[in-house]
């Protein structure tokens, strides 16, 4: 486990053997999740790999439908 430093800008570096690791690039996007008095770090995934992720999904109970029928 490695330990960073916040900067006064409230930075920080990933370490080098982290980046390798999950082969992180500039540019790329991290999400920060408050989780129980800690903090999770999730790569965002690009856009593009969005694409399709829904496809077969169940809509036969979707909110909006639901409330119209009220």
């Amino acid at each position: 486990m490695t330990a960073v430093t916040i900067s006064s800008k409230f930075q920080v570096v990933i370490p080098r053997e982290i980046r390798e690791q999950f082969n992180l690039k500039p540019g790329q996007k991290l999400v920060f999740i408050p989780y129980n008095g800690t903090l999770r770090v999730v790569i965002a995934p690009p856009i593009k790999e969005a694409r399709g992720m829904l496809k077969g999904m169940n809509t036969d109970h979707i909110r909006e439908e639901v409330d119209e029928e009220r």
